[in-house]
């Protein structure tokens, strides 16, 4: 049976339900992931909303903690920075370490890196004595050293081990660069249109770039949206609605080495998994600028049987190995449980006793992840079978 209530109880009951469900709304910050789907979180404050020569920068904090965005997309945030930077830098270092009998890189350059997180990792490493690196937009580097101190900030800047350019990484590796490196990181823009970051996703690129590297050196890119359980309607993959990069680049670094090896992890605050790829040769002597040919031939190809074997030891690496490895490799005066990073080069004591090395430093890299890392997704896989572009000058794949 029911019951009757007071119309005026009534309508006094429905603005109270108002004025909670108001309350509840706050300003949000809404971000597309790709066509059709956006990532929106609590914007819980602006922190500084400024725009530099190349884009609008924004510090802000939501519920991810603080974030850093440029031109409206997140480039990372308090909560899951340290997943992408560590995924992006130790897999490398750590592989060219194992490939020369434990002796780890000394020399390292990253294109890009604004946040300094990319730098603050590749400097967690004892064995390296020189990092350059060389970022377009001075404005980043300000926000982040002012409004993102966790990222590294001072402490980064003021190791001495690094060398700091305010420039093009493309006209820098191409025009200006007079030394070779261990390890070589790209930690740039996505490839979008108009955006300032094109140039370095292509194959031109990429074969000159190797000529930079030393025996038994690794390149590694950022390589954009690595999902491929959840595609848009009458998504078909390689065909020009295909939004995004991650098989084009696996592809074009493909057609310039040996060994190229695609891996992911998950970046909550992506809204997807986000992808990278490693390239290497199999023979130390691979390095060169030559030219290559129409079919799309690597200039120095190596047996598949090499190739795989090489493939094979890096994805399926032994865990305690690896684990062993990391322990050796790394040290820095850092607490696991923050990403605030107080001291970078470690002092001569810290070394000695080996306080604070490998698994006590990173949080989220070690044995079992890499295994997690380097295993795609099945529809992942499938879709980058379909998909044969290459990128080059003439011929650029951009990200949505």
């Amino acid at each position: 049976m029911s019951s009757l209530v007071p119309a005026s109880s009534s309508s006094s009951n429905s603005a109270a339900a108002i004025e909670d469900q108001r309350s509840k709304a706050g300003f949000r910050f809404v971000e597309a992931v790709f066509p059709g789907v956006d990532i929106s979180v609590e914007l819980k404050e602006i922190m500084v909303s400024s725009e530099s020569e190349f884009q609008k920068v924004q510090a802000i904090r939501t519920a991810f903690g603080k974030s850093l965005v440029t031109d409206g997309k997140t480039q990372s945030t308090q909560m899951d920075e340290y997943v992408y930077h560590e995924s992006l830098v130790h897999p490398s270092l750590i592989k060219n370490a194992m490939d020369k009998n434990g002796n780890g890189p000394k020399s390292v350059f990253i294109g890009g890196g604004g946040e300094l997180a990319t730098a603050r990792e590749v400097l967690r490493h004892l064995s390296v004595e020189r990092l350059v690196m060389v970022d377009l937009d001075e404005h980043v580097l300000n926000v982040c050293k002012q409004y993102l101190p966790e990222w590294g900030g001072e402490s980064v800047v003021k190791d001495p081990r690094l060398e700091l350019i305010i420039g093009d990484a493309y006209a820098y590796l191409t025009e200006e660069c007079q030394e070779t490196f261990d390890v070589i990181i790209m930690d740039i823009s996505d490839p979008i249109e108009a955006g300032p970051g094109i140039m370095l996703y292509t194959q031109e690129f990429y074969l000159f770039v190797k000529s930079l590297l030393n025996p038994h050196g690794v390149f590694v890119t950022q390589a954009g949206i690595a999902d491929g359980v959840a595609q848009p309607e009458g998504y078909e993959p390689g065909s020009d609605e295909d939004f995004s990069s991650f098989a084009a680049i696996f592809n074009t670094l493909g057609t310039v080495f040996d060994c190229t090896i695609p891996y992911s992890v998950n970046i909550p605050s992506f809204g997807c998994d986000w992808g990278f790829v490693m390239a290497f040769d199999t023979s130390p002597a691979c390095n060169s600028s030559s030219s290559i040919d129409k079919d799309q031939q690597k200039p120095h190809p190596s047996s598949a049987s090499a190739v795989m074997a090489a493939i094979e030891k890096h994805v399926n690496v032994n865990v305690a190995q690896l684990d062993d490895m990391i322990e050796k490799c790394i040290i820095a005066n850092n607490n696991k449980n923050t990403t605030t990073t107080t001291t970078i080069t470690p002092t001569e004591q810290e070394i000695k006793t080996n306080k604070c090395a490998g698994g006590d430093v990173l949080r989220y890299y070690d044995g079992l992840s890499h295994r997690r890392m380097f295993a795609l997704p099945k529809p992942l896989r499938d879709n980058m079978k379909k998909d044969g572009r290459i990128m080059t000058k003439e011929n650029p794949v951009f990200m949505y």
